[in-house]
């Protein structure tokens, strides 16, 4: 892994920070917030069903569409968690990543978490733990199957995902089964957090520590145990991005191994927004993966 401490602040930065890489990134938020507010109004939509006792402890459901609801089983669930470097964003700017799945007859569910500073990076690991619990609780009772459960998360979200993907199950809760996430999609995720300890654009927001660095990066932790096509995380990151977030697309194949990560992949042309907005475009290569993920 690079050591950030030797690397410049002015370089960390302009490899970190995607609002200064996509000069036009206030025209994907407004296109991503437009296109939620739509998402919203359609039918069969649940909003701010609280997960947790915290205030930013609710969720998000978008329930299938209802030609695709079957009479008899459990629609399969994808639970998608936002980036905004743990800092920005809300789960209401990512209700667009929705319908391109519940028109498939997939539930869709979008937590929130408590947003740092005020918490730390792994206050909010613990509060996506607390999220997926109860997504193993009670999705059943919306008509969602928790044995078909997929994550998927962009930036910081993607590394929620891959952190969910470790997470010891039983030892947080005796209900809960080890290892019964299906698999994991991880776009443009972050999976060494050191080199953010010092970028000047976001260390006084995240105010990590090297025991903090330590606990949080995916790619210090072991692999999940026997990871199989049906257990594993899948890495894409925009072709365009910086160099650094290539690099650590790499990372979790790298120190996880193949089979924990089979797919590793840099999509062409797509910078740290528009990849995102890749995943909801039916004919791009990153929505089929997730279908594929998800088993429809």
């Amino acid at each position: 892994m690079q050591d950030a401490r030797h690397a410049e602040p002015e370089w960390l930065d302009h490899q970190y920070n995607n609002r200064t890489l996509v000069p036009e990134h206030g025209q994907h938020l407004s296109r991503w917030a437009e296109w939620s507010d739509a998402a919203r109004q359609r039918p069969g939509v649940l909003t701010d069903v609280a997960y947790g006792l915290e205030p930013a402890e609710k969720l998000d459901m978008f329930l299938p569409a209802p030609r695709r609801r079957k009479a008899a089983g459990l629609a399969p669930v994808l639970v998608f968690i936002h980036g905004g470097y743990w800092r920005a964003l809300d789960k209401s700017d990512h209700s667009f990543v929705a319908p391109a799945f519940t028109d498939k007859g997939v539930l869709v569910v979008v937590p929130n978490y408590t947003l740092c500073p005020a918490v730390t990076v792994p206050d909010i690991t613990m509060q996506m733990v607390k999220a997926l619990a109860w997504v193993h609780r009670h999705i059943a009772a919306h008509g969602g199957d928790p044995a078909r459960v997929t994550v998927a998360g962009h930036s910081a979200g993607g590394h929620l995902a891959a952190m969910l993907m470790c997470t010891q199950w039983p030892r947080y809760a005796a209900d809960l089964p080890p290892a019964w996430i299906r698999n994991a999609l991880s776009i443009s995720g972050l999976f060494d957090l050191e080199p953010l300890r010092h970028a000047p654009f976001i260390r006084d927001a995240l105010r990590l520590t090297p025991a903090q660095v330590r606990r949080a990066s995916p790619a210090y932790l072991p692999a999940p145990v026997a990871p199989t096509a049906q257990g594993a995380v899948a890495c894409v990151v925009g072709g365009a991005e910086s160099n650094e977030f290539q690099r650590q697309n790499r990372l979790l194949r790298r120190h996880w191994g193949q089979a924990a990560v089979p797919v590793c992949e840099a999509l062409p042309g797509l910078n740290h927004f528009s990849v995102l907005e890749a995943l909801v475009q039916p004919r791009h290569r990153l929505h089929k993966l997730a279908c594929e993920l998800l088993g429809v």
